[in-house]
């Protein structure tokens, strides 16, 4: 939404693609808001604003939801494309930052198409310098190449639904209120259910009779056996998880129609995270989690005791917080390992993750392992000047047995700056400098930083033998 109108409400296209989407014309449309059709033209024309008398009406008579038309929605767009305009390749097209808020406004569908287009575009160019680097680990680019279609597909689908699916949330909430699984041990709870409802029982059995798994589901025994390596919380999650697939299996089927995935590989992955979604949902039932999120400040240790969930488990959870007239802040999510290597990514919000190369080696979520328990705070820019505050907790999996070292992974959780005064962490802390990181070091364009592992492939490097500089990837900013 252009700057010189952001007093006043300019959506037309978004109105005219709204009643055409009804297939209502301009006469029908007008005589359902109770104003003139020539009135409703000059809106869907950009030559009156919309009132907000009009706009409450547009939003009953339609059951829409006010974030399609908030000006939140064009600004990240116009964020993100501005970014975009600076790579070299579209130097010569002369675009302008207010051409972009017109296009964005007009268009944000086609705005939203480029940049997908343009990431895309980056992501082949990371693969083929990967592939091309003598150090690189070739071998794992192959794999995910080959893998990638599946699980970018996936991850496209849960993020364009913000992370939130409230069909299935809502049906977990309803099987732990009917469970009360606010009074009653959860896993009993949902033990008896598996038996009562399905006839499945559920047997904790030695490492050795699963080895190299924590689950498995015998349909024609009806039994679920779950490892003794696998922790409390671990165990009623998957519990919690069969449940879904037995009692909701037709429910994550219509999500997974809704989304039509290029291949089975997709919906079979689809299938796995709306059945994990369910579970968590289901041991950290909406309502409650969301309240006691509000009281106790985001803190993530408090919930974990509360609800009895591992820190990875309640941390992912707090960035499915997306119920209309119920939204909690606006999380991302990232588990790295020890190598750097990004396992896990969620995001609720417009915080852009790597697919390829790792994360920023100055983001503390590489250092927290040095004091693994510990939360670490940073505040953190990234190149477009969002500024963001995020936490970093190294923490252990259990998960094993004697000679079999425990996991150590790092989990990282983070929301906008001007997001952060609600969260226990922030308090005293947000007045701090921020640390300016790019998303890797292949995408990053900040000049001489020592820290610098790859050259930038959006610039034209330049060489000096009589210098050495930080970096020895010296370039134009």
């Amino acid at each position: 939404m252009s700057t010189r109108n952001k007093e006043k409400l300019l959506i037309g296209p978004r109105v005219r693609r709204l009643r055409q989407s009804l297939a209502l014309t301009q006469m029908q449309m007008a005589k359902e808001l109770a104003i003139s059709t020539s009135y409703l033209n000059l809106i869907e024309r950009n030559q009156r604003p919309m009132s907000a008398k009009v706009l409450l009406r547009l939003l009953e008579n339609y059951e829409i939801d006010l974030t399609q038309f908030s000006p939140d929605n064009d600004i990240q767009i116009v964020r993100e494309l501005s970014q975009i305009m600076k790579n070299p390749t579209y130097q010569g097209a002369k675009i302008s930052k207010l051409e972009i808020e017109d296009c964005v406004s007009a268009s944000p569908d086609f705005a939203r198409g480029f940049i997908a287009l343009h990431n895309r575009v980056q992501d082949m160019v990371v693969q083929q310098s990967l592939r091309d680097d003598p150090l690189a680990d070739r071998d794992k680019v192959e794999i995910l190449e080959e893998g990638s279609g599946a699980v970018e597909a996936v991850r496209r689908f849960i993020h364009a639904e913000r992370n939130y699916f409230d069909a299935l949330d809502r049906a977990a909430e309803a099987l732990a209120d009917e469970l009360n699984l606010a009074d009653r041990q959860p896993n009993t709870a949902l033990t008896d259910r598996l038996r009562s409802a399905h006839s499945v029982q559920v047997r904790i059995v030695p490492a050795e009779i699963l080895p190299g798994q924590f689950s498995y589901y015998n349909p024609h025994a009806k039994r679920l056996d779950l490892s003794e390596n696998l922790p409390q919380s671990g165990r009623r999650f998957r519990i919690a998880y069969q449940l879904a697939l037995l009692e909701h299996r037709e429910l994550i089927a219509a999500q997974i129609n809704k989304a039509a995935f290029p291949n089975a590989e997709a919906e079979d992955l689809a299938r796995v995270s709306l059945a994990n979604y369910f579970a968590a949902a289901t041991l950290m039932p909406y309502g409650r989690f969301y309240k006691a999120a509000q009281d106790t400040a985001y803190d993530v240790e408090r919930l974990t005791r509360r609800f009895d969930t591992s820190y990875e488990q309640t941390a992912h959870r707090l960035t499915t917080l997306q119920r209309k007239n119920m939204r909690g802040v606006p999380f991302f999510f990232i588990r790295v390992d020890m190598a750097g290597n990004i396992s896990k990514r969620f995001s609720a919000g417009r915080f852009h993750f790597s697919r390829f190369g790792g994360a920023c080696p100055l983001w503390n979520i590489h250092a927290c392992f040095q004091t693994p328990g510990e939360t670490i705070p940073q505040i953190i820019e990234m190149p477009d000047g969002v500024q963001y505050f995020s936490v970093a907790r190294a923490v252990l999996r259990p998960e094993g047995a004697h000679g079999q070292p425990a996991q150590m992974i790092a989990i990282g959780l983070g929301c906008e700056l001007k997001n952060a005064h609600h969260l226990v962490y922030a308090r005293d802390k947000l007045d701090g400098v921020a640390t300016p990181i790019g998303v890797n070091c292949y995408l990053c364009e900040r000049p001489a930083c020592r820290h610098r592992a790859h050259a930038p492939i959006n610039r034209k490097l330049k060489f000096d033998e009589r210098s050495r500089d930080q970096s020895i990837f010296k370039f134009e900013p």
